[in-house]
């Protein structure tokens, strides 16, 4: 059984379907949030890319906001925003700005993954800053010790969060915040890097204890089998973007599956689907009851997505159901 206290949650990145607008993602990343509110999700992502043809999510607080229009209590977070990105007050600027129309339900997740190409990086005047000196600068604004007053003044708390990779991590440790993991350190060899980050854990204003959320591909469906078909369509996407360097638009399950593929595409879009947690809603709970156990998460952070949008929000109700309290 999955433990009662972990919290659940989605991450959409508004990605586009063959035949899509931005646009009709982004209003579909809306409606998915209502949806999510409506199943008791406790919480509901959204993500920064930026020049990526397959994904529409490219300004996290403009998103939010209009998520905050359509919910009423859900909590709404950045999957996040890429610190290197940007400057410090803005960011905090536009979070507080978030937070006057969802007040007391912003987080800020915060990364520092790179632009997805050359050309993309140059046109975000992308710079080899210092990320923990801009975390602890962008908590300064949000707490009000910094040497400039923030406008707006954030309604409530907008606590921080890292995406962390092995040094984000020690990072998040040393500041006091809390870290959302996924990909390898899911695994047996993530299990030091979570050790190290309780052990070296600064207790903070915001954080005494330790806290991780985990994130994974997660749908779930009447079958093993048709699982795994709604993962197909996110994987061969995986496969095409590692093999051509074009992250395309997500396609039908039948074209993804009768696409013709190299060597090198099937064997990425094998390892997708063996690291994606599918199945029927008993299979799932097995898995997630597991690496929710063994790494001592607070939250899952469910990132799936597939083309057809009505039996992904079937998904998304069949893993709610899940973590459903009596």
């Amino acid at each position: 059984m999955i433990n009662a206290e972990v919290r659940l949650s989605l991450l959409d990145r508004s990605r586009t379907r063959s035949g899509e607008t931005d646009g009709a993602a982004l209003r579909g990343t809306v409606a998915r949030a209502t949806r999510a509110e409506q199943l008791s999700y406790h919480r509901f992502w959204v993500a920064e890319h930026h020049g990526v043809p397959g994904i529409a999510g490219a300004a996290p607080a403009a998103l939010l906001t209009a998520v905050a229009g359509a919910t009423t209590v859900i909590r709404l977070g950045s999957a996040g925003v890429m610190l290197p990105h940007h400057q410090p007050l803005v960011v905090a600027e536009q979070f507080a700005t978030v937070s006057a129309f969802a007040p007391g339900r912003v987080d800020l997740g915060l990364g520092r993954s790179p632009g997805f190409t050359p050309p993309v990086r140059r046109a975000l005047r992308q710079a080899d800053g210092d990320f923990a000196a801009d975390l602890a600068e962008l908590r300064d604004f949000l707490t009000g010790t910094a040497e400039i007053t923030l406008h707006p003044q954030p309604d409530g708390p907008i606590p921080l969060y890292v995406l962390a990779t092995g040094t984000g991590v020690r990072i998040a440790a040393r500041l006091g915040l809390p870290v959302i993991v996924g990909g390898p350190l899911l695994g047996a060899d993530g299990a030091e890097a979570l050790a190290d980050y309780r052990r070296t854990f600064e207790p903070s204003a915001q954080q005494p204890e330790p806290w991780i959320a985990i994130s994974a591909d997660v749908l779930v469906a009447g079958t093993d089998a048709e699982a795994a078909d709604l993962a197909l369509p996110e994987a061969w996407a995986m496969a095409r973007s590692r093999t051509t360097g074009v992250f395309p638009p997500l396609e039908p399950v039948a074209a993804a599956r009768a696409a013709a593929r190299t060597p090198r595409q099937q064997q990425y879009l094998d390892q997708f689907l063996a690291a994606a947690i599918t199945g029927t809603p008993d299979r799932v709970q097995r898995r997630l009851s597991g690496i929710l156990d063994r790494t001592g998460a607070a939250e899952l952070v469910a990132t799936g997505s597939t083309f057809d949008r009505e039996a992904l929000h079937a998904s998304d109700a069949a893993l709610a159901a899940l973590f459903s309290r009596p």
